[in-house]
């Protein structure tokens, strides 16, 4: 293979991602992977789904090609990675993500006109419980290790802003913060109660509904978690949520940022480069943001002592509110 053929190769390799991506989201929506825990043929597979046996079987050969099935004298079963992560309710479940990944998929088909006009996709059939599930999916894997990273050592009274399913309310908890406020708008905390009722929530947890933009977040607390949070606003709106997280930190107290990893010329690594993609298609001025700018916001927001890190993938961001200093007014 020529030099110009393996490089045309390598343009339809990324234009033809699409293909491989939408495959694994139509079996996920099916449930798929829950009718082959066991070597199953296809005309059972269809059958239980209630679809066209022809398409399911082409459906399935797709996915053993793309190692998510495996095909044995014409029957199909689960790899291990579908086994572990998209067959419904095994500990490590990915398929809420999956899910809003399909929400996602309406969007991005209208990234022509977002980039025209500079205004989020319009007209998408959002799934808010696949999101915030999905939420819980990705951060179930990496909460033990942030947590720890952060360290809940003289912690008393821990805030999750902007909390989501509550993943990292239960872990903070988990690892001996004896008081953990969950805040975010009342349709996600609803779903936040859930998951710690299924986890067996245990003392010490309060679930408060709010709009961070529009009310304040209490005082007094030790900590205060921000996760997969800011890349959702605009940076005066960020700077906004950093200085009433100051106000409500007692003299000393923390604060930590959790975000995609973005280096300073905002075009590598690729995840946080594509993400800003996802949040120009989801709202009206979200985007990632490298850690220098975390820091220097932080900082305008009245922090000191503010430092980055890479934590299971991501970038966190630690710095406290001065000891001696009144908390900053805007």
């Amino acid at each position: 293979m020529s030099r110009l053929q393996r490089e045309a190769q390598g343009v339809r390799l990324l234009w033809g991602g699409f293909w491989s991506a939408r495959i694994i989201i139509t079996a996920n929506n099916y449930h798929i992977f829950d009718q082959l825990q066991e070597p199953t043929a296809a005309d059972q597979v269809a059958r239980a789904i209630a679809a066209d046996p022809r398409a399911t079987e082409v459906l399935l050969d797709a996915l053993t090609a793309l190692r998510l099935v495996r095909k044995q004298k014409g029957l199909y079963r689960n790899t291990r990675l579908s086994g572990t992560f998209l067959v419904s309710g095994t500990p490590h479940y990915q398929g809420d993500i999956l899910k809003h990944a399909d929400n996602l998929w309406q969007g991005w088909s209208q990234l022509d006109g977002v980039i025209k006009t500079g205004n989020p996709a319009t007209k998408v059939d959002f799934d808010h419980r696949a999101f915030i599930m999905g939420m819980h999916n990705i951060a179930y894997l990496i909460a033990p290790e942030v947590i720890g990273a952060i360290g809940m050592a003289g912690v008393t009274s821990a805030l999750d802003l902007g909390g989501g399913p509550g993943t990292y309310t239960l872990e903070m908890r988990r690892q001996g913060a004896p008081s953990v406020t969950h805040f975010d708008l009342p349709a996600t905390t609803a779903i936040a109660r859930q998951v710690a009722a299924h986890a067996g929530v245990p003392d010490g947890i309060t679930f408060r509904s709010g709009d961070v933009l529009k009310d304040e977040l209490g005082t007094g607390y030790d900590l205060i978690l921000l996760s997969q949070f800011i890349h959702s606003f605009a940076a005066e709106e960020n700077l906004l949520v950093f200085t009433k997280a100051c106000r409500a930190l007692r003299p000393g107290g923390r604060i930590a940022v959790q975000e995609f990893p973005l280096h300073r010329d905002h075009a590598s690594p690729t995840q946080g480069a594509l993400f800003s993609v996802n949040m120009l298609v989801n709202t009206p001025g979200g985007r990632c943001y490298p850690p220098s700018e975390i820091r220097s916001m932080l900082r305008q927001a009245g922090f000191v002592r503010a430092s980055s890190s890479l934590v299971a993938g991501n970038s966190l961001t630690i710095a406290s509110r001065p000891k001696n200093t009144k908390a900053p007014r805007r």
